[in-house]
């Protein structure tokens, strides 16, 4: 029997290989496409100022879960935020081996276009808060830890990402 964490590794590396329970459990740095989605996150932290985030298995077996519901429904829906409890959630969809991990990443850091410092949700140059939320989550000072998944769907792929704390706190001011 595979356990979620390990389901987050499989989702993750990507490789179509079953992995051990016991490999698992021994396991305790990200894979390779976790690690270069971590180092893309503290990269645009640095930028900013922010402290590095904390590579988290468990925010990464929760995005993984989650990632079925989205290969099933087939467009980008966030989950119920009772499903995830002091966590926030940046999604990404694409076909399916054309971007790589930086990419992915990359679409939510291009959002800083938009950005302008202030009381969230009041950051956007544009008036409308959506137009930031995924990198005023990604750059947020408060959150500490992030976890992420890829799931691969037919010629599609999504990345899931869970943050903990959780950021885009209204009132709370952005640098």
């Amino acid at each position: 029997m595979i356990r979620r964490s390990s389901l987050a590794m499989l989702a993750l590396l990507c490789t179509g290989t079953a992995a051990t329970e016991s490999m698992a459990a021994s396991y305790n740095k990200p894979p390779s496409s976790a690690a270069r989605l971590l180092a893309i996150h503290n990269a645009e932290r640095a930028r900013v100022h922010a402290p590095p985030l904390q590579w988290d298995p468990q925010l990464a077996a929760s995005a993984a879960t989650y990632g079925p519901v989205l290969a099933r429904i087939g467009r980008l829906e966030h989950s119920p935020r009772a499903s995830r409890p002091g966590q926030r959630e940046n999604l990404w969809m694409g076909p399916r081996g054309v971007y790589s991990p930086e990419q992915m990443v990359g679409g939510w850091i291009a959002e800083r276009a938009f950005f302008r410092p202030g009381l969230f949700p009041n950051v956007s140059r544009t008036g409308n808060w959506s137009d930031v939320s995924h990198y005023t989550q990604m750059i947020w000072r408060g959150t500490t830890r992030v976890g992420c998944a890829i799931q691969p769907a037919g010629r599609m792929e999504y990345l899931i990402c869970r943050y903990s704390p959780p950021g885009n706190v209204d009132g709370k001011y952005l640098p």
